[in-house]
């Protein structure tokens, strides 16, 4: 049987298959040479279950940071403790505003061709909740991720894992004490679970957990101690905040602060915007140049197509599989 690596090395010559490979070469060069990558990641993909090899990627050093949009952090978990519980959907586009309400009075939360039952949110309320509150008492201020990394160490969940934890990306970047940022952290579940306890009186302390302004600050005095040593890529899956918030911390160094510091030295996207309908968020490789994230020399990758075939194929490549 041929590798991954092989198989896509014979196989993929054109369009979205020769970029996809132009990508992956580029970042395994990229790594071979001393670089590292800060993974920014968008839409569902922890209930697609990027973790069985994204967790490989972080194991093997290849990831370094991340920033990901809210449900990919808390989902991941979701996935650890409920998968068993989760309900699959295999004819969803057919399903009618009858059947979706259904699926909703029978307390299923769908994700395209799955759903979560919400019991899976309650077991996780149930154990951060706590993590929020002692915080306070503390007078501790965390970001969203040292809640869950707190959750993971304490050893709570283990009975009730459903899957290997070796697929967990969560755990994984726990064991590696991975930095992850969570922009915009109240557009998610337990976000609008911390929410609602503050309004009901739990939390007396909106501010228990750390705001997006204390997270850029964070990031960037993470890029100024790494760039200072390695080239830093970008690998980007999706748009919108998972994306913007982390690539923008250059162009803030250089141009608001007035730091010399280089730009990101390697860019890939995998994404279905098209440009002629104002869609894309961060704008595409090229134009980011004008925005002081990249430059002319920077190997640039727009790869358009489903981030859940294409990611674990790169990563797969990147790890030499």
């Amino acid at each position: 049987m041929t590798s991954i690596s092989g198989f896509m090395e014979r196989n993929y010559r054109h369009f979205n298959s020769r970029e996809t490979l132009d990508a992956a070469k580029a970042w395994k060069k990229h790594s071979e040479e001393g670089g590292k990558m800060f993974l920014a990641m968008a839409g569902a993909m922890s209930t697609a279950q990027i973790g069985i090899s994204l967790a490989e990627m972080i194991r093997a050093d290849k990831i370094h940071a991340i920033s990901c949009s809210a449900n990919n952090l808390e989902e991941d978990i979701f996935n650890l403790i409920g998968r068993k519980a989760y309900f699959a959907v295999s004819e969803y586009r057919d399903l009618t505003p009858i059947e979706e309400e259904k699926l909703y009075n029978d307390n299923l939360s769908r994700i395209t061709d799955v759903c979560i039952p919400t019991e899976t949110f309650t077991h996780i309320r149930k154990e951060i909740v706590p993590l929020w509150q002692k915080a306070e008492r503390e007078n501790r201020r965390l970001f969203p991720y040292e809640f869950f990394y707190e959750m993971i160490r304490s050893g709570v969940l283990e009975e009730h894992y459903h899957i290997d934890p070796k697929d967990s990306w969560v755990i994984a970047a726990c064991e590696k004490n991975l930095q992850i940022f969570t922009p915009g952290y109240e557009d998610c579940t337990t976000g609008n679970i911390f929410v609602s306890c503050v309004m009901d009186g739990q939390i007396k302390n909106v501010n228990t957990i750390r705001s997006g302004m204390e997270q850029m600050e964070s990031l960037a005095n993470w890029y100024l101690e790494e760039a200072n040593k390695n080239s830093i890529g970008f690998f980007q899956i999706g748009g919108g905040i998972a994306g913007d918030f982390p690539i923008c911390v250059v162009p803030m160094l250089i141009q608001d602060l007035k730091r010399a510091v280089p730009f990101w030295g390697y860019f890939a996207q995998i994404g279905d915007s098209t440009t002629s309908y104002g869609s894309y968020s961060g704008a595409v490789p090229n134009e980011k140049i004008t925005w002081g994230k990249l430059n002319a020399a920077t190997p640039k990758f727009m790869i358009n197509s489903d981030a859940t075939i294409v990611a674990p194929l790169i990563f797969n490549y990147v790890l030499g599989n």
